[in-house]
């Protein structure tokens, strides 16, 4: 990559001069902002700030290619006059939490919120990359998942307000590029974990991390020998900007293959914490998928890209 105060390059060799990041003061939408800042890009940030968090890039706020545009994005919005090159649509409630919380609002932002992030990539000539879901994958009946899965979705579950509108969002992406020829691409991405997440969002680690600070009995749920595959932030977002350097349309898984169980996760945490906290079972959620696991094969021989951080380095950090 180039020296901060240059255009990105990317390893297909595209610069970035300014980029839009929507849901860039969530969390992965901020360690994005970061990253594009870091390597001479300038950032326009759109947030609404239902789930993403000022504190998030207020970091960035005296940096000169740093800009924050409130804005939601189902709603027509404005990032000033200037070219943009890169658009990565990364604003959605993302866990079960937010989007149990936002329904209607999750599904506008799927819907609306990608179509009005399209039409700015349209208008601009710019390369734009979807933030999907290994949700479309739903509960897999194939073990792992690669891009060629049509997924097990129940689309009037509990889940199905996410699960639908990054499915949706896929369809909607790919169906820009087929009929305007918008230079478009699509990762899925699986459970990324790392700073700036938020204890009380729902998610298993920072639940559990959480939890394990406290002092608090971690909840696990059912019999806690369900799987994720855990991605590190900083992985997630050398796959993402892999992507947006390449040519690909995707889908692209973007997650770490490892898997582990809910039940190791938290013991793993616990002595990670140096804490007491023991673990309480408690019932599972309907719709949780029992298996989740990416087949990064694609990544890996298109984009060069696999994860480099193991899970005790990356929870202790």
């Amino acid at each position: 990559m180039d020296v901060a105060g240059t255009a990105a390059t990317g390893v297909a060799g595209r610069r970035w001069n300014h980029a839009v990041v929507t849901g860039g003061a969530g969390f992965v939408g901020s360690h994005l902002c970061a990253a594009l800042l870091a390597q001479g890009t300038a950032v326009t940030c759109v947030d609404d700030f239902c789930t993403g968090a000022a504190e998030n890039v207020a970091q960035f706020a005296d940096h000169p290619g740093f800009t924050l545009v409130r804005a939601d994005v189902t709603e027509p919005f404005d990032t000033g006059g200037e070219p943009v090159d890169l658009v990565l649509h990364f604003a959605s409630p993302a866990s079960p939490a937010d989007y149990l919380r936002l329904p209607l609002h999750t599904l506008d932002t799927g819907s609306t919120g990608t179509r009005n992030a399209l039409a700015l990539a349209r208008r601009h000539e710019a390369r734009f990359i979807l933030a999907s879901t290994s949700e479309a994958y739903g509960d897999p009946l194939q073990h792992p998942q690669n891009e060629r899965y049509w997924g097990n979705v129940n689309p009037v579950g509990p889940r199905s307000v996410y699960d639908e509108a990054k499915r949706f969002a896929e369809a909607l992406t790919t169906a820009e590029a087929s009929a305007h020829g918008t230079d478009t691409g699509i990762v899925r991405l699986f459970n990324t974990y790392g700073p700036r997440m938020r204890g009380y969002d729902g998610r298993a680690v920072p639940t559990f991390i959480r939890q394990a600070l406290a002092g608090e009995p971690l909840t696990v749920t059912g019999d806690g020998r369900q799987t994720r595959s855990l991605a590190y932030v900083d992985d997630t977002v050398r796959g993402v900007l892999a992507m947006a350097a390449s040519d690909l349309l995707g889908p692209v898984n973007i997650g770490n293959p490892v898997e582990i169980t809910m039940l190791d996760l938290a013991h793993r945490i616990i002595g990670l914490a140096g804490s007491s906290s023991t673990v309480r079972f408690i019932e599972r959620p309907t719709d949780d998928p029992a298996v989740r696991c990416p087949d990064i094969t694609l990544a890996r021989g298109k984009l060069q890209w696999e994860p480099e951080t193991g899970p005790d380095e990356g929870l202790a950090r």
